[in-house]
């Protein structure tokens, strides 16, 4: 515990699921939270401070300059640096899967502009007030998809594979700057927004059988990942993508 003590994060995405359990579970380890969403913050925000961390929540659309610029000036006001970002925020449980030939393009825009230039954005947003820093941590979460290509979820794999593209061209801009870049990708979540999702049924089961550890996967199975990516411990591993779905993909 007290891992990141004395350090800022500001994760997009966090008023539930994924984003909310890493949020907790950086405050747990001393790190003060700026937790962004388009959703209500407020439950988030609330069991980070009952349990004696500090964090406060702020509407932040990830395609909007002027909300992650807020979302910056926040950190810096209220903590005191911005030393951690995490490109949570997505579009995923609000899809039906459905082949591509249906996928009409303004949803096909709106996945990518979420997904892909969320990430962009958010980080050219961050990387000042990391330099005013010093140093900075970036995880951006992508996906498991990337690696296989399910059916169904062509816009979404997409725009996580961009995701995986510029987490490696940002590391190399930012390499010399003390400034970490990496990416996460999860199997299939059974995130709190997953849950009654039976749109995902058929893909449930055989996800399951696919995996060298046979169980659905939780937002907790990323927390070590995550810890060990915003530590010490990367110093010196940057733009790189960790696979974490329980041996779905062997790469």
């Amino acid at each position: 515990m007290g891992r990141l003590t004395g350090k800022t994060a500001a994760i997009t995405g966090a008023a539930r699921g994924i984003g909310a359990v890493m949020a907790k579970r950086m405050a747990e380890e001393g790190a003060n939270i700026v937790v962004g969403d388009v959703l209500d913050t407020a439950r988030t925000v609330a069991e980070i401070t009952e349990a004696g961390g500090k964090a406060i929540g702020l509407h932040v659309d990830v395609t909007s300059d002027a909300d992650l610029a807020a979302m910056v000036a926040a950190a810096e006001s209220e903590f005191g640096s911005l030393d951690i970002l995490v490109n949570n925020a997505s579009i995923f449980a609000a899809l039906q899967p459905m082949p591509f030939l249906q996928i009409d393009n303004d949803e096909f825009d709106r996945v990518m502009t979420v997904n892909t230039r969320g990430v962009h954005q958010a980080t050219r947003a961050a990387v000042p007030a990391m330099l005013r820093a010093g140093h900075g941590k970036i995880v951006n979460i992508a996906s498991g998809t990337f690696y296989y290509g399910p059916p169904g979820l062509s816009h979404y794999t997409a725009s996580k594979g961009a995701v995986i593209a510029l987490t490696r061209c940002h590391a190399r801009e930012l390499g010399d700057k003390n400034i970490q870049i990496n990416a996460i990708a999860p199997g299939l979540t059974e995130s709190e927004a997953m849950q009654g999702h039976t749109g995902f049924d058929p893909a449930r089961a055989p996800t399951v059988a696919s995996r060298s550890i046979k169980r659905e996967m939780l937002p907790e199975d990323l927390l070590g990942s995550l810890m060990y990516l915003i530590t010490d411990d990367s110093n010196f591993v940057t733009g790189q993508t960790l696979n974490v779905d329980g041996g779905k993909v062997n790469l």
